[in-house]
């Protein structure tokens, strides 16, 4: 069974670099989510390495992936479907939109670390996190 299409969704991100470096932004606000960020954290991905393998039960999240090379996203559509994957190689940035209940992993296959802003429409809260192990990859 397909994912929904508002589970998961990628945009490009422009680069709108200079000599001094790149410089990647969304072509728009997605309808305004991202006035709606209360979390966020950056991260890297070491080559050979998986982050994530969890959903979420009430936070929509956006990951931002900037990358040098080959790696991968890996989701689902819900407990008991068929993970899909999307393969990524070269130079460039990615939005992707993950709504409640997605399960999702980033797989680093390249040999370059990735980098990953993510953010949430809401807090994380240790004493009653949203976040749920699944494995997609």
């Amino acid at each position: 069974m397909p994912s929904p299409p508002d589970l998961v969704e990628f945009a490009a991100l422009r680069d709108g670099g200079d000599a001094r470096g790149d410089s990647f932004a969304p072509e728009n606000s997605w309808g305004g989510f991202l006035k709606g960020v209360e979390d966020f954290h950056v991260m890297t991905v070491l080559p050979g390495n998986v982050r994530g393998n969890h959903y979420h039960t009430r936070r929509r999240e956006i990951l931002i992936v900037m990358y040098r090379g080959c790696w991968s996203f890996h989701w689902d559509s819900g407990e008991g479907q068929s993970p899909q994957r999307r393969e990524f190689e070269g130079r460039g940035a990615v939005l992707i939109r993950i709504s409640p209940g997605a399960s999702h992993a980033v797989r680093n296959s390249g040999s370059e670390e990735l980098y990953i802003a993510a953010l949430a429409d809401g807090r994380f809260d240790p004493a009653a996190p949203d976040s749920i192990p699944r494995k997609v990859v």
